[in-house]
């Protein structure tokens, strides 16, 4: 299926963008922010008089009021006060509740086993007895843009790989995902499943036979996750970009070039990326010149960031906003 070559995300117009990290269903905490950032609410959408939002992704999953949450920024999209990304969690949401079609081992795109159960179970908790609303937002979630840029800036949720992007828009004429793609995107060694991979969960790399990281999050796992911008790495510790530690001395491990290969890298001279997804912890700050991730742990009582930004080709770190995630979440 190829769409028109229209059907690419134009941002509202305004005289500056604020950028919102990982909600994952901090709601009182995203209105706190908002007012921060002089935004009131009028006639049900919260909105500025000259600003509008661009959130990163990741509405859904793991907080307690996911479904204000998405009430809240569905309400600024519609209103054209605010501009939507696709997390992988919303992706997530997507393949689990879509049924798979004929000849896939399970019943569902994403299967429904308990690690896939347990990472939804807040977000179809809050939910219940509410099929037609969870249904709206659903469709609304597969009509979210993978990544937005213009002339200034570029926003992904997890990292910017240019090659996949491209082919996205010249080969399927689109920068949201099609039937075809979703389909894809479950299947290891598709284009669909690079492309989500890369745009919203970011690179990976196996660790050594039998060694595993127990995370934070209290999901095992035998990957870490890699940055994007060491121009030329040479060890784990060079890419890793997560919270949790690698064990032993693995960070002194040295990258084969298989590894070296397979990472992403984007170069200082090009116009400022965010990005969410990561986990980042303490102060707001920039990774890079020209990057800015937007991910504080808000959920994990957190911080709840914003960069606002007004087409300053060099970002500058005072332009960070954020809210300390207090117990009036939860």
């Amino acid at each position: 299926m190829v769409t028109n070559k229209s059907d690419f995300t134009r941002l509202p117009e305004a005289a500056g963008y604020d950028l919102i990290g990982d909600i994952h269903g901090c709601a009182h905490t995203l209105e706190r922010l908002l007012q921060q950032m002089d935004y009131r609410k009028v006639n049900g959408v919260w909105q500025h008089p000259e600003r509008k939002v661009i959130f990163l992704g990741d509405i859904v999953d793991r907080g307690p009021r996911i479904r204000e949450s998405l009430e809240l920024v569905y309400n600024m999209v519609q209103a054209g006060e605010a501009a939507c990304i696709m997390g992988n969690h919303e992706h997530n949401a997507i393949t689990y509740c879509t049924p798979a079609p004929e000849g896939f081992a399970d019943d569902y795109l994403r299967s429904h086993n308990p690690r896939h159960t347990r990472l939804i179970k807040e977000t179809l908790d809050q939910f219940e007895g509410a099929q037609d609303e969870w249904d709206t937002y659903l469709q609304w979630f597969k009509t979210l843009p993978l990544f937005l840029e213009n002339e200034q800036f570029r926003v992904v949720h997890a990292s910017w790989d240019d090659a996949l992007i491209r082919t996205l828009q010249n080969e399927y004429q689109t920068d949201k995902l099609n039937y075809d793609l979703l389909i894809e995107s479950v299947q290891p060694d598709s284009f669909g499943f690079r492309l989500m991979e890369h745009l919203t969960r970011g690179s990976h790399i196996r660790l050594p036979e039998g060694i595993q990281i127990h995370g934070g999050d209290g999901f095992t796992r035998r990957t870490f996750r890699t940055h994007f911008w060491a121009e030329k790495p040479e060890t784990y510790g060079d890419v890793i970009f997560q919270p949790d530690n690698l064990p032993g001395n693995l960070e002194d491990r040295a990258l084969s070039d298989q590894e070296k290969e397979a990472l992403l890298y984007y170069p200082k001279d090009e116009r400022p990326l965010f990005i969410g997804h990561y986990w980042c912890e303490g102060v707001p700050a920039l990774v890079t010149p020209n990057i800015a991730c937007l991910d504080y742990s808000a959920v994990k009582y957190g911080k709840l960031a914003s960069y606002r930004f007004s087409g300053e080709s060099q970002l500058d770190a005072r332009n960070f906003v954020w809210i300390s995630v207090d117990r009036d979440e939860s």
